[in-house]
């Protein structure tokens, strides 16, 4: 059980890469970049929206929410593209260089300062 887990993270993460990739390619549409980075910006983020030691809720975006909009977003994909990014994905792997979303930290910082400062209005008064 412990293996197949351990084996469909590596897929996640080298779908993650593919997104990334096709995110690059100037034949991917304007929406499909648009939901891709999104997901790929929260996926390579170094810190997550909602942290991993809020019992069962933290562990539910690495665990469900990433994983689904990876699948659906490569089910949108075209074929070519999907190839293409797969490819650039895999010799980036193989070069072993990680690659991280500082859009996508700077993205998760600005959401958790905008529900401080919000509850922090609102429970001030």
């Amino acid at each position: 059980m412990l293996k197949r887990l351990r084996r469909w993270a590596r897929l996640i993460k080298r779908d993650v890469l593919t997104l990334w990739f096709a995110c690059r390619d100037p034949r991917t549409p304007w929406w499909f970049k648009l939901l891709a980075f999104g997901i790929v910006a929260y996926a390579l983020s170094p810190i997550d929206l909602i942290p991993d030691f809020i019992p069962i809720i933290g562990l539910l975006d690495d665990a469900i929410i990433v994983p689904l909009g990876v699948i659906i977003l490569l089910r949108l994909l075209s074929r070519e593209i999907r190839i293409s990014s797969a490819e650039r994905a895999d010799v980036q792997r193989a070069r072993g260089k990680k690659i991280v979303s500082w859009a996508g930290f700077f993205l998760t910082v600005i959401v958790w300062l905008a529900v401080v400062a919000y509850l922090v209005k609102r429970y001030a008064m």
